[in-house]
């Protein structure tokens, strides 16, 4: 058995003739945070859209941790990854509970979803507290608490978090990273892609940075420098530290 739950090996992507990733090749550790950094169009959503199942690759092999390649057609949701979404999409005229329940729709578990979701208000008690509220009528902060809960009622070995903390005040974004920070000590396999690359280096133990959908950069999240990594990789001016 492999130390790393999923591996894109040399991974080729592309939206009909434009090709989004090139040559990619990253592994995620069993267990650990690994975030994934670039600017817009870099190819990050396209990264996670492959792990998910929800894209299917034209080039490369992805491995599970048993070492055995992975292979689906585009739509088709892996059962052991969840995702919550860039943008939360939530649906804003269902309550929390509602949401929530969606999460674990045809899933065959043998614990019942009430026991999922009482730990989701233990993890997160804001939503407890909201959870016969309408989800379209929750704060942002309120709203990424419900779609990372919604991605947990999977009960997944990997989850994927697309810009989690995107559009939130900085109190709020710091209330989501330590909360996502506990759902990582619980052993969960974590990719991240994330807006505030301080942040996402805090949180994680491996690091790739994406450009124009290759990989520029990569190593121990721990040794890298954000502030490099925005002046190097990034335009600072446009992407406003994404």
């Amino acid at each position: 058995m492999r130390s790393d739950a999923l591996t894109m090996d040399a991974v080729c992507a592309s939206y009909g003739q434009g090709l989004v990733l090139d040559d990619v090749t990253m592994s995620f550790p069993v267990g650990k945070t690994t975030a994934i950094l670039g600017a817009n169009g870099a190819g990050k959503s396209t990264t996670l859209n492959i792990i998910a199942g929800t894209l299917k690759p034209i080039g490369g092999r992805l491995l599970d941790h048993d070492g055995n390649e992975l292979t689906s057609r585009s739509g088709l949701v892996r059962p052991r990854v969840a995702m919550s979404p860039e943008g939360r999409r939530l649906f804003g005229q269902m309550t929390v509970e509602e949401n929530l329940l969606l999460g674990a729709f045809k899933l065959r578990h043998a614990r019942p979803a009430a026991d999922k979701m009482a730990e989701i208000f233990d993890l997160f008690p804001r939503v407890a507290e909201r959870r016969r509220q309408l989800a379209g009528t929750l704060s942002g902060g309120e709203q990424q608490m419900v779609a990372i809960g919604r991605a947990l009622m999977r009960e997944p070995e990997i989850l994927l978090l697309d810009e989690p903390t995107l559009g939130l005040s900085p109190r709020i974004a710091g209330t989501v990273s330590e909360m996502i920070a506990r759902i990582a000590g619980e052993g969960l396999t974590i990719v991240l892609v994330e807006q505030d690359a301080g942040m996402a280096l805090t949180l994680a133990q491996r690091a790739y940075v994406l450009v124009n959908g290759r990989v520029t950069a990569s190593g121990a999240a721990k040794d890298m420098d954000p502030e490099q990594i925005l002046n190097t990789y990034f335009d600072t001016d446009s992407e406003k530290r994404h």
